[in-house]
Order: structure tokens, then C-alpha cells, then sequence
């Protein structure tokens, strides 16, 4: 009986023992449960964020490859570009080699251009010379014409004309004139002296006479001065020009002092320079009375 009891003692020690166990084990498959489960979870979450990942993959890739289509149009648009810079830089160089040709030549036409005016200026000072040289000629041609033909210049206008150098009268005017008035004189052309025609007892009158191509101004107040000369040395003076042509200024100045003209032949202002050469000796005649 004591080792039934001994028996039976051990047994419910075992049964204690195996119920022990089984607790502890169903606490563990409990845990186990629930550790499965929250991997079971936690698997779910992961799969979910795979899900995520996947399709942020999918987007980053898709964005990747609508970023890398851009940057191929880029790169496609930077090489069209750098294309057209390259055309538009070998323009620029066709531009600038054809600008220094321009230049080159608008140097050389500049250069044939001064030359062509330096030639030009140069024959128009040859001109001016030959001109000058021509106009001398002339007037020297003509102070012979005049002289040679007096008569027919003066004639109509005077009576026994003659025509004298002014040194050819000095004994007459030299010793009424300062030396340099008398120097001035002697660069008179030409005295002419006649009396008036349909005068009777006509005095003796004295032209002084300015020969030249082209008559102006300055003819005509070489003359008047020289005139006033042989007026001061006391003869019966009237200044007179004469030529081919007149200014239209030496012929206004002419008109009004009273200057006698003759152009190609053709007399002007007679009767007006005798008047006023009258009136003058009339203002000298109480003078040289008293």
C-alpha cells in the first residue's frame, strides 16, 4: 500500500509536472502564435512598403526616363544650337574677311581719290597759272592793241588822239607829284590825250587808262586814283578802262564815279566822266587863280 502510495504520489508529481508543461507550452505556442502573427503583420507592412517602393521605383524610373528624354531633346536642342553658332560664327568670319576687303578697298579708293584731288588741285593751280599767264598775255596783247590802234578806240570821243607810256610825259606831272606818286603813275598802261569832238576851242584831255582781259573793280579804282594824279600834276584828267569784258561790279562802279569804258570797241559814260572832268577843272580854276 505504501508503494501504491508512493506510486500514486509520483504519478500526480508527474501529472503535475505534465500539466506544468502543457501550460507552459500553450503559453508558448500562444506567444509563438502571436509572434507569428505579428510577423505575419509585420510581413503584410513590409509587402505594403514593398508595394510603395515598387511603385516609387516605378515612377522615379518612369520620371528617369522622362528626365533623360528631356536631356537627350536638350543635348539634341544644345547641338542644333552649337550648329548654328558655328554657322553663324563662320558667317561672322566670312562677314569680317569680307569687311576688311571693303575696307581695303575703300582704303585704296581713298588712297586714288587723294591722289586724283592732289591731281586735281594741282591742275587747277596749273590752271590758276595758266590762267594768270593767259590773262597777262592778253593784257599785254591788248595795252599793244590799244595802243596801236588808238585812233579807232578814241577817235570817235577825241581829236588828234595820241597815246603816250607815262614815263613819256614825266617833264609834265614829275614835278607836281610827290616820288611816290610818281612811281604810282609810271604803273599806269597808258595816257591817251585828244580834244573833245563838236567842241570848238576844245581844252586838251587826258585819259588815264587801265587796260585789261577781264575789267573790274580794282581796274577802276587804279584808274580813278591815277586819274586824280595827273588831275594834281594839272592837266584835264579821266579815268578810263578798257578790255574784252567788264565785271558787273566794275561796271556799276564805273557808271557812278564816272569812269569812261570801252569794251570790245564800244564806248560807255562819256558824256558823264567829261561832265564831271569839267566840273573838277572848274573847282581847280579860283585855286590856281589865287
Amino acid at each position: 500500500q505504501r508503494r501504491s502510495e508512493e506510486r500514486l504520489d509520483r504519478l500526480e508529481q508527474i501529472v503535475a509536472e505534465l500539466a506544468e508543461a502543457q501550460r507552459r507550452s500553450e503559453e508558448r505556442l500562444d506567444r509563438l502564435e502571436q509572434t507569428v502573427a505579428e510577423l505575419a503583420e509585420a510581413q503584410r507592412r513590409s509587402e505594403e512598403r514593398l508595394d510603395r517602393l515598387e511603385q516609387i521605383v516605378a515612377e522615379l524610373a518612369e520620371a528617369q526616363r522622362r528626365t533623360e528624354a528631356r536631356l537627350e531633346a536638350l543635348a539634341e536642342a544644345q547641338r542644333r544650337t552649337e550648329a548654328r553658332l558655328e554657322a553663324l560664327a563662320e558667317a561672322q568670319r566670312r562677314t569680317e574677311a569680307r569687311l576688311e576687303e571693303l575696307a581695303e578697298a575703300q582704303r585704296r579708293t581713298e588712297e586714288v581719290i587723294q591722289s586724283l584731288t592732289e591731281t586735281q588741285q594741282q591742275i587747277q593751280e596749273d590752271l590758276k597759272t595758266l590762267q594768270t599767264t593767259v590773262g597777262g598775255i592778253k593784257g599785254r596783247l591788248l595795252e599793244i592793241t590799244y595802243r596801236e590802234r588808238a585812233g579807232t578806240y578814241f577817235g570817235p570821243l577825241l581829236r588828234r588822239v595820241r597815246i603816250f607810256a607815262p614815263h613819256e610825259i614825266e617833264d609834265e606831272v614829275e614835278p607836281h607829284l610827290t616820288p611816290e606818286e610818281f612811281r604810282e603813275l609810271l604803273q599806269l598802261d597808258w595816257v591817251v590825250r585828244g580834244r573833245p569832238r563838236r567842241m570848238e576851242k576844245a581844252p586838251w584831255v587826258w585819259l588815264a587808262l587801265e587796260v585789261s582781259s577781264m575789267v573790274d573793280i580794282h581796274d577802276v579804282e587804279r584808274a580813278m586814283e591815277r586819274a586824280a594824279l595827273l588831275r594834281k600834276a594839272g592837266l584835264l584828267a579821266i579815268p578810263a578802262v578798257a578790255g574784252e569784258q567788264i565785271t558787273k561790279g566794275g561796271e556799276a562802279m564805273a557808271q557812278e564815279e564816272g569812269v569812261v569804258v570801252v569794251i570790245d570797241g564800244w564806248t560807255r559814260f562819256w558824256e558823264k566822266a567829261w561832265k564831271q572832268a569839267q566840273q573838277a577843272a572848274k573847282k581847280r580854276e579860283p585855286q590856281n587863280e589865287s
